[in-house]
C-alpha cells in the first residue's frame, strides 16, 4: 500500500497533483465547469467499480457503502457528509434495514465510519447528521479513533409529534470532526434577523447594532434556520422518505471546502449533497442503495428549487 501510494503521489494524474494543478490555474469551476467527466480512477484502489452516473464533477455508485467504501483509495476526499438512517424503524425500501438492535446499529455504523476516516484527507472535515441518541455515542467513537472534536451543531427541526412523558424533540445533531487539525475553515456570517412584519431588529444587541459587521453575525453551533423539506418543489415525487434543505449542505460545503475539493457522501438519499456540489463547483463521491434513480433524475433535470441562503462566507 505504500508503494501504490508513492506511485500515486508521483502519477501528474492523481488526485493530489490534479487539486494542486488546477488551484494553481486559479480554476473556477462553479462558472466554467471541467470539459472532461469525472474520473474515479484517480480515487479508487484498482477495483473495477462501475458508477451508475457520472457527470462533470462528480460519480455516483449504486449499492451498499459497506462493499463500495473498501474500494477508494486511502486520503482522497477533503470533505465527508454522512446522513445515515436513523434506526428508528423507517420504511426506506426493502434493501434499507432501518430497525436493528442498539448494538447492531452502533457496529455497523463503526464499520462506515472507519471507512471513511481512511478515505479522508489528514486535516479533512467529516460531519455525521443523526439524533442525539446515537451521535453521543459516534462522537465517542470518533474520540476514540483520535478525531479531532470541532463541534456538536444543533439543528433545530422539529422531529414530529410530540411524545408522551417526554420533552418535544426539536433538533437533529450535527457532528462536527477533523482528521487531525483541520485544513479548511471558512467562517460564516448570518444575516441580522429582522422581523418578518415590521421589518425591525429582532435584537436590540446590547445597543451595539451600528456596530455590528455589515455582512451578518457570526454563525453560532445552533442553526435554527435550516428549512425543514416538506413542499414537492423541493424533494422528488418518487421518494417520500425525507430530504435534507439544500441549504444545510451549501452551508457545510462552503465551511469546510474550496473550490475542486472531493465530498463523500455514503448515504446519497435524494441527492441534496450531489446538486449543491455540482452548483458550488466541488467534485463529489456518492453512493445510495435504493434510490439511485431518484438521484440520477435530479442531477439530469435539475426541476428542484434550491432553498434561498443570505449566509456571507469570510474568505
Amino acid at each position: 500500500m505504500k508503494q501504490e501510494l508513492k506511485r500515486n503521489n508521483s502519477d501528474p494524474s492523481s488526485a493530489d497533483n490534479i487539486d494542486r494543478q488546477n488551484r494553481l490555474a486559479k480554476v473556477q469551476p462553479s462558472s466554467a465547469p471541467p470539459a472532461k467527466v469525472f474520473d474515479i480512477a484517480n480515487f479508487r484502489r484498482g477495483c473495477n467499480l462501475s458508477p451508475a452516473y457520472t457527470s462533470s464533477f462528480g460519480t455516483l455508485f449504486k449499492g451498499d457503502c459497506l462493499k463500495i467504501l473498501p474500494s477508494i483509495s486511502d486520503a482522497c476526499v477533503d470533505t465527508v457528509f454522512a446522513d445515515p438512517p436513523f434506526n428508528i424503524g423507517k420504511e426506506y425500501g426493502e434493501r434499507v434495514n432501518d430497525s436493528r438492535t442498539d448494538s447492531e446499529y452502533l457496529k455497523w455504523c463503526h464499520v462506515w465510519i472507519e471507512q471513511c476516516i481512511r478515505i479522508l484527507r489528514p486535516g479533512g472535515s467529516i460531519f455525521i447528521y443523526n439524533i442525539p441518541k446515537w451521535n453521543i455515542r459516534l462522537a465517542n467513537f470518533l474520540l476514540e479513533k483520535e478525531m479531532h472534536f470541532r463541534d456538536w451543531i444543533v439543528v433545530d427541526i422539529k422531529l414530529g409529534l410530540p411524545i408522551s412523558g417526554r420533552l418535544y424533540p426539536s433538533h437533529y445533531s450535527l457532528l462536527y470532526f477533523s482528521k487531525g487539525k483541520h485544513k479548511t475553515f471558512h467562517n460564516i456570517r448570518t444575516p441580522i434577523r429582522t422581523c418578518r412584519h415590521c421589518g425591525g431588529d429582532v435584537k436590540d444587541y446590547g445597543g451595539h447594532r451600528r456596530s455590528l459587521n455589515p455582512n451578518g453575525v457570526n454563525l453560532t453551533d445552533v442553526w435554527g434556520d435550516i428549512p425543514p423539506v416538506r413542499h414537492w418543489k423541493f424533494k422528488s415525487k418518487k421518494r417520500r422518505a425525507n430530504a435534507l434543505s439544500t441549504k444545510l449542505l451549501d452551508r457545510i460545503v462552503e465551511m469546510s471546502t474550496e473550490p475542486l475539493d472531493t465530498v463523500l457522501d455514503p448515504f446519497g438519499g435524494s441527492g441534496t449533497t450531489f446538486a449543491v456540489c455540482e452548483r458550488k463547483g466541488r467534485r463529489w463521491i456518492g453512493i445510495e442503495i435504493e434510490s439511485a434513480g431518484v438521484i440520477i433524475d435530479r442531477l439530469k433535470g435539475n426541476e428542484l428549487r434550491d432553498y434561498k441562503n443570505e449566509d456571507f462566507k469570510e474568505s
